[in-house]
């Protein structure tokens, strides 16, 4: 074997026959272009800002502070499904009708907050962009191996967004108390019967939280509309500065999980799954921004080690994660996607 190869970051350089036989043992490397894999630890548990990342991080910590909060209010909406059947059961009863519409303006009042942390969150998600792309470092790698406590602000909007997503999608009474608002307000509007002030949503903000609320994965989308945006936003900047940082970001989580002498320094089992959801969310958000997606074969991900990484875990442990692959993708189910891909996602 060539003396040049090392687990660093350096090129490794191999003789043909050496990659054919060995290839698949060696798995240091990626799919593409024989490089190496970032090999480096990104500590999601300790990373502290440097003085040259303290203004990016501060004005991050200032959404992230509030998304736990929002995380828990989500887990414990209830909705107003019982109020809003009777109501809907007994037009002519006015009591049921004040009832129903008592229960479902302070959860409107709650779904608009919501909706304008996915604002804050979107221009979070700018902030890390801008710093991580900018010409400060020469690669991606570069950029999350010092600027740590950046890249761990990007893994916990990455993480809060696939956990809010998860909670929504298993929450029917978010989509069904905004309508109900809404048909009530109209219905209210045209007897000119006066509207709590305080939660009353005007109808541009009405359709706007309503396709928010419409989506799947709303949080995602956001995410995902706000990364492609910064990328037009920002025409002087490749492309390829944005997708290589997810891209990285990616193989880091990835490496990190696979590699036990790097795993065996998370100081909790919640950091694994940080982790992987991390490693999910950013090869979604990949799949999306990027022209071809994350699942070609000369995406820069290395697909089948990451849904490897899935299926080594404990099962029932990663099948949301699985599912999120297989349904909220965007390219998933194009011809280009190889067949092994999508027998390992099935």
């Amino acid at each position: 074997i060539n003396p040049e190869i090392t687990v660093g970051k350096t090129r490794a350089t191999w003789t043909p026959y050496v990659y054919v036989v060995m290839g698949n043992l060696l798995k240091v490397l990626t799919c593409t272009d024989l490089e190496q894999e970032p090999n480096f630890f990104l500590d999601f548990e300790n990373a502290q800002p440097t003085e040259a990342e303290r203004e990016t991080w501060d004005e991050v910590d200032v959404v992230l502070k509030d998304a736990l909060a929002i995380l828990d209010e989500l887990q414990a909406y209830k909705g107003a499904g019982q109020e809003i059947r009777e109501a809907i059961q007994n037009p002519n009863d006015e009591a049921l009708q004040d009832q129903a519409w008592a229960a479902v303006v302070p959860l409107v009042g709650k779904l608009k907050k919501f909706y304008e942390f996915s604002q804050r969150l979107e221009a979070a998600l700018h902030s890390l962009l801008r710093a991580l792309t900018s010409e400060t470092y020469d690669d991606p790698t570069q950029h999350l191996e010092r600027e740590q406590a950046l890249a761990k602000q990007f893994a916990e909007i990455l993480h809060f967004t696939l956990c809010f997503d998860e909670l929504k999608m298993t929450n029917p009474a978010i989509q069904n108390d905004f309508s109900y608002y809404r048909r009530t307000l109209s219905r209210m509007r045209i007897n000119n019967v006066p509207a709590e002030g305080e939660n009353e949503v005007n109808n541009e903000l009405a359709n706007r939280i309503s396709l928010f609320y419409a989506d799947a994965t709303p949080m995602l989308k956001t995410l995902s509309d706000g990364t492609t945006k910064f990328v037009s936003e920002n025409k002087n900047l490749p492309i390829e500065n944005t997708t290589d940082v997810l891209s990285t970001m990616a193989s880091v989580c990835k490496v990190m999980l696979e590699t036990p002498e790097y795993r065996s320094r998370f100081s909790s089992e919640e950091t694994v799954s940080f982790c992987l959801r991390v490693m999910v969310g950013v090869i979604i958000l990949y799949d999306y921004v990027h022209p071809v997606g994350a699942f070609v074969k000369s995406s820069k991900i290395d697909m089948k080690g990451c849904i490897k990484v899935l299926r080594d875990q404990p099962p029932n442990s990663v099948e949301g994660l699985l599912n999120a692959l297989r349904y909220t993708t965007k390219h998933l189910n194009d011809e280009s996607t190889t067949k092994t891909i999508k027998s390992m996602l099935q």
